[in-house]
C-alpha cells in the first residue's frame, strides 16, 4: 500500500508497537524482532480494539483491518517522515553522549510553560522510538523535542532524515557505546551528523561555547550561542543552583555536570521567548526520575541513584562530584559499564585509577569488567555477581551512598538493602 493511502488510514490514531498498548483507535505496527514475530500478534490486536493491524506476512491477514505492506518497520519510519512534513512545526533534536534525556525533559518542561509541546517519552530515541514519538504529535502540537540515541555510525544521519529538526543541541561527546563507535573520534563523528544536517539544511544548532570541541564541530552553522549569561551559584547542599538575569534558579539535580544541561534549558526556552518566571518554574519543579540522578533520603543516609546507564565519562563526572560533597562517610557502589568493546578492560581499569587518588571511606565494584581489574587500595572491594555482594554488604546508617552502573547491572536492587523500604522518602 502506498504510504499516503496509509497514512490516511492511520491519521488521528494511536499507533503502537506492543500489543499491551492497544486502546480503541489504535494502529498496531507489527514489529519482528530476533526473537519475536509481531505478524502473530496482529489477530490479538485487533480482538483488543485496534481499529488496525499492519502486518508484512500475509498468512496473519484475518480481515480488512490487517493492512499488508512489505516492510513494517520501514513503514512505520516513512509514515513518521510525511506526518512531521504535515505538521509543518519546529522540532528541536537533541542528541549527545551525556545528559540528553534530562535535557530534553528539561527543554521541554519550560517550553510547555508557554507552547503545547510534545516530547519523546522516556527514552525512545532509536529508529522505532523517533518514528513513534514524531506520530503521537498531531494538529495541537506546537513545538515538538526529539531525543536521538545512536550506538553506531550513520544512525543520527537516518534519525535526522525522518525528523527533519530545524533546531539542534549535541550536549557533549563522551565515551560512549565505544563498542559500536570504535573511539570518541567515532563519537565525535556520530553525534556531529546532528550537525551536519542542520548546516545541509539551513537549520539552527544550539551551541555551548564553553565547549572547544562543540565550537570546531558545528563551525559554518547558524548558530545561537549561549553560556555567558548563566552563573552556576555555591550552595551547602548537593543540588544545581544557576543565576540567569538576576534570578535565582534551584534546580533538583545533583552535579555540576547537571549546570550544562540547565543552561541549554534556558538558553532554548529564552529564545522561543519563554518568560523568565516561567522558565524557573519549569526548571526548579522538574525532579530527576526512571534512576537517574534521583536523590532518596533515608534518615541520616543520602542516596544517589544514578543506575540507569553508565559509561567511562558518565562515572567520572558522577565521582569528581561526589568527591566535592562536605558529607561524610562516602560509599561507592559501581557496576560494569556496557558496550565499551575493546576498550572495556582499560577503561574500566582507568575508573580504578580514579578511584584510588580519591577519598571515598568505602567502595564496591559489582560485575565481571570490574572483578578483573587490579586493585590495591584495601577499601576498594570486588565482587563478580551482585549476589555475592548482597552476602557481604552492610548497610551504612549515614553520609551518602552513589550507586551507578549500566542499565544491565540493574543497581537499582542495591537501595532494597539500604535501611529503610525503597523510595520512603
Amino acid at each position: 500500500m502506498e504510504i499516503e493511502n496509509l497514512y490516511k488510514l492511520i491519521s488521528g490514531k494511536l499507533c503502537v508497537t506492543d500489543t499491551r498498548k492497544v486502546v480503541k483507535n489504535t494502529a498496531f505496527f507489527a514489529l519482528k524482532g530476533a526473537n519475536f514475530n509481531g505478524n502473530a500478534f496482529a489477530s490479538q490486536a485487533i480482538n483488543d480494539g485496534a481499529s488496525y493491524a499492519i502486518i508484512d506476512d500475509e498468512k496473519y491477514i484475518v480481515s480488512e483491518q490487517t493492512i499488508l505492506v512489505s516492510n513494517v518497520l520501514k513503514s512505520l519510519q516513512e509514515l513518521a517522515a510525511y506526518h512531521r512534513k504535515k505538521l509543518g512545526i519546529p522540532v528541536i533534536s537533541i542528541t549527545g553522549s551525556n545528559g540528553k534525556t534530562t535535557t530534553k525533559e528539561l527543554v521541554g518542561a519550560v517550553l510547555s510553560q508557554k507552547y503545547n509541546t510534545l516530547s519523546t517519552k522516556g527514552n525512545f530515541n532509536n529508529h522505532i522510538g523517533v518514528p513513534l514519538t514524531l506520530l503521537s504529535m498531531d494538529v495541537t502540537t506546537e513545538i515538538g523535542v526529539v531525543e536521538m540515541g545512536a550506538n553506531h555510525l550513520g544512525e543520527i544521519d537516518f534519525l535526522c532524515k525522518i525528523a527533519q529538526p530545524n533546531f539542534g543541541y549535541v550536549t557533549n561527546f563522551g565515551k560512549a557505546h565505544l563498542e559500536g563507535f570504535g573511539s570518541l573520534e567515532g563519537v565525535i563523528s556520530a553525534k556531529s551528523e546532528l550537525y551536519s544536517f542542520l548546516k545541509n539544511n539551513d537549520a539552527l544548532a544550539f551551541v555551548n561555547t564553553d565547549d572547544a570541541i562543540q565550537v570546531k564541530q558545528s563551525e559554518g552553522l547558524n548558530i545561537a550561542p549561549f553560556n555567558s549569561e548563566v552563573i552556576q551559584l555555591k550552595s551547602a547542599h548537593p543540588f544545581v543552583a544557576v543565576l540567569y538575569k538576576n534570578a535565582v534558579i534551584q534546580s533538583k539535580l545533583i552535579g555540576a555536570y547537571n549546570y550544562k544541561n540547565i543552561v541549554a534549558a534556558i538558553a532554548i526556552g529564552s529564545f522561543f521567548d519563554v518568560p523568565l518566571h516561567q522558565i524557573k518554574e519549569a526548571i526548579e519543579k522538574y525532579e530527576p526520575k526512571n534512576n537517574r540522578s534521583q536523590i532518596i533520603q533515608k534518615k541520616d543516609l543520602q542516596i544517589i541513584l544514578d543506575a540507569y546507564n553508565a559509561n567511562p565519562t558518565s562515572v567520572t563526572l558522577a565521582l569528581e562530584n561526589l568527591s566535592q560533597l562536605d558529607v561524610a562517610p562516602k560509599t561507592v557502589v559501581l557496576g560494569d559499564m556496557f558496550e565499551l568493546g575493546k576498550t572495556a578492560k582499560e577503561e574500566h581499569q582507568n575508573i580504578i585509577t580514579l578511584l584510588e587518588k580519591s577519598d571515598f571511606d568505602k567502595v564496591y565494584l559489582i560485575g565481571d569488567n570490574f572483578y578483573q581489574t587490579r586493585v590495591q587500595n584495601p577499601s576498594i572491594l570486588k565482587f563478580n555477581t551482585f549476589a555475592d555482594f548482597k552476602a557481604y554488604f552492610t548497610s551504612p546508617k549515614k553520609g551518602v551512598v552513589l550507586i551507578k552502573a549500566s542499565r544491565g547491572m540493574a543497581l537499582e536492587r542495591v537501595v532494597g538493602l539500604l535501611s529503610r523500604p525503597y523510595f520512603n522518602r
